[in-house]
């Protein structure tokens, strides 16, 4: 099966093969740049040592003398390591003495398989034989299952406990915010190993605790390289990288992961040249060393460089794939990055995981790629990731940028009536799709309907809905909603709340109110909180706030076209020629060239693209005919063309209304 993307000359395109992407895929997940670049890679790599409790160990060596029950044993680990647990259920119950390894085998088959219930009523049993191992492996059992309390309830009824269980039920409260229980269990162990500094170690200096970390760190009796690791990765990411690098300096000894953190470190602290030194300069690297390199230089604004190194890597894993596809979704290269996802599809290595998906639809949103995003939706329709609450408001939100609100809807109606559980990201996906198409009502009941069902709306519900006000122009909505967000002390304000409350007060004219607002901001307002303010004078030709707003504007991003252009429109809107002539004077001598408008329609496969005044199309003279019948019946129906702009001095090929 072959389908088609669009490469970057309009009519062309580039074929995907299918085929490649059909499989069942379990491959870590990377949906936003900074998350891969905040997190921690001594998470990455602290299993290593056995100690983390969300991994389940099976017994490794079995002392039964019975002959019988060791070879009962061997196959039942096997079984429940493959995933075959029934199978290693069956022949646990045909067994007449098993021994306590073939219970904690059993059991640990369980919860690896994620039937925590199943794993605690054979825990339960009168017969069931257990050790510390078996205690451990449940305490551990439910810290993976995110049952805390059932955890902390097992640990205590525990008879006897041995350092591992002392790390695993610190561990499970440093996964789950409870970093004071974590450090008082840890006060109160009877011994401790480097494991368990360790824990605590990066659990302090994850949650912003570095003193702590580095006082813990100085009291080691010994310490390995995840210790040293450890601690340079805090100290990193709580912006002291010239106290990691010194650290890093004086470290006996050094792996992969060492090196890596300590990129990943001046990456995040926006030092590219002395991350690009030390990569240089490893003894060796891992996969995670490249995509750490090139995953700083995206987030530090170098996609050239980046995708430089991206081509001279000796190998690619998913991770790879899907943070340059992400990095060039998120500055705008959105058909590069299709290219990208379509030479994913046709090698044989790396399959899409949630994050690719995500980021591959992400593009096709932004390009209005009906026809690109159906076949993404066809790949993911073959994997586990067809119920992914991301994926599946990815996929709505594609289908409202190009236009299918209803498929959209249909979308989100088949999770509400399948098995398929809503989440909150479902939600707020749905509500910006009727935002987008300017269905404020609708977005309203919606919002109102989410709440009946229980969920609490988040950040992202309300730039949604008060987007969706603004639209629709329902602005005493808006501004209601807003008020809500402000009180809601759960939630933090941010710059995109504000940028909408503007364009709220902007669209309706109500200018003055938008100016007093940003001017109560304790935050420096943003360009997207004065170019909303901009757009706002534009629409109702009003100079002195539009020169105001423009000013702002220019002071934040003084080599955007688009902000030029719009304060000469609101001069030359209101009669002020000579203040048009002079701002399109000085985006001339600062060298600004507005990009003309662009926009395209598929049909046939073939993408066919339009910008201002173009006649190069081979059927230009039917089109412009069309183009005039229409303009024609928009008169009859009442509408008065904006004519404003056509003054001589403006005919050019900004300004030029068909």
């Amino acid at each position: 099966m072959l389908a088609f993307f669009r490469g970057v000359e309009v009519g062309k395109f580039i074929r995907i093969p299918f085929s490649n992407c059909v499989q069942i895929i379990t491959i870590p997940v990377l949906i936003n740049l900074k998350l891969l670049l905040r997190r921690p890679l001594f998470n990455l790599y602290h299993s290593i040592d056995g100690s983390r409790s969300a991994k389940i160990s099976m017994p490794r060596k079995d002392f039964t003398v019975d002959g019988h029950v060791a070879r009962c044993n061997r196959m039942i680990t096997s079984l429940s390591k493959n995933g075959r647990i029934m199978e290693a259920r069956r022949l646990f119950d045909e067994m007449r003495d098993p021994d306590v390894i073939t219970w904690t085998s059993v059991i640990s088959g369980f919860i690896k398989c994620g039937m925590i219930e199943e794993a605690r009523r054979l825990f339960d049993r009168v017969d069931a034989k257990k050790n510390v191992v078996t205690w451990t492996a449940m305490v551990g059992g439910y810290i993976r299952s995110n049952k805390i309390s059932e955890a902390e309830k097992l640990f205590h009824e525990m008879p006897n406990k041995n350092v591992v269980t002392w790390n695993t039920m610190i561990d499970g409260y440093a996964q789950n915010g409870g970093i004071d229980s974590a450090m008082y269990l840890f006060e109160k162990m009877p011994e401790r190993n480097v494991v368990s500094w360790n824990t605590v170690v990066s659990m302090l200096a994850q949650c912003g605790r570095i003193e702590e970390a580095r006082r813990l760190f100085d009291r080691m009796p010994e310490r390995d390289v995840i210790s040293w690791t450890a601690m340079i990765a805090g100290l990193s990411g709580n912006g002291r990288i010239d106290e990691a690098r010194l650290l890093f300096d004086r470290m006996p000894e050094r792996n992969v992961v060492s090196w890596n953190a300590m990129i990943t470190g001046y990456a995040q602290n926006s030092r590219l040249d002395e991350a690009i030194d030390l990569f240089e300069r490893m003894p060796e690297r891992d996969l995670p060393s490249w995509n750490t390199m090139i995953t700083g230089l995206i987030q530090n604004g170098n996609l050239r460089r980046a995708r430089k190194l991206f081509n001279a890597m000796p190998k690619k894993n998913v991770i790879s794939w899907t943070t340059m596809i992400t990095g060039y979704v998120q500055v705008g290269e959105s058909e590069e990055a299709l290219k990208i996802f379509s030479r994913m599809l046709s090698t044989n290595g790396a399959k899409p995981n949630q994050g690719t998906f995500v980021s591959a639809l992400g593009a096709c949103s932004n390009l209005a790629g009906l026809g690109e995003g159906q076949q993404i939706h066809q790949i993911v329709s073959k994997t586990v990731y067809q119920d992914s609450t991301f994926v599946v408001s990815a996929l709505i939100n594609m289908y409202s940028k190009c236009g299918e609100l209803k498929t959209a809807r249909k979308m989100f109606d088949d999770g509400m009536t399948s098995q398929r559980d809503l989440d909150l990201v479902s939600w707020n996906g749905i509500i910006a799709a009727y935002a987008h198409h300017g269905c404020g009502k609708e977005a309203i009941r919606l919002f109102n309907e989410m709440r009946k069902s229980g969920f609490k709306p988040d950040d992202v519900t309300y730039v949604g809905l008060i987007s969706a006000c603004s639209h629709a122009g329902l602005v005493e909505e808006g501004l209601k909603y807003f008020d809500e967000l402000v009180k809601d002390r759960s939630i933090l304000v941010r710059e995109d709340h504000y940028a909408c409350l503007v364009d709220l007060c902007g669209r309706a004219g109500r200018l003055k109110e938008a100016v007093d607002f940003i001017e109560r901001l304790e935050t420096k307002p943003s360009a997207r909180v004065w170019g909303a303010l901009l757009a706002g004078c534009n629409v109702h030709a009003n100079a002195k706030i539009g020169k105001l707003a423009a000013k702002k504007l220019l002071e934040v991003e003084p080599e955007n076209a688009g902000t030029y252009m719009l304060l000469s429109n609101i001069y030359a809107s209101t009669g002020k020629w000579k203040e048009a002539s002079r701002v399109r004077l000085q985006m001339k001598d600062k060298g600004l060239k507005k990009q003309p408008g662009c926009s395209w329609i598929e049909v046939g496969n073939r993408v066919h693209a339009f910008v201002v005044g173009d006649k190069s199309h081979s059927q230009s003279k039917l089109i412009y005919s069309l183009i005039r019948i229409l303009h024609s019946k928009m008169k009859k129906a009442g509408y008065e063309p904006n004519n404003v702009f056509l003054s001589d001095e403006y005919e050019d090929e900004d300004f030029t209304l068909i």
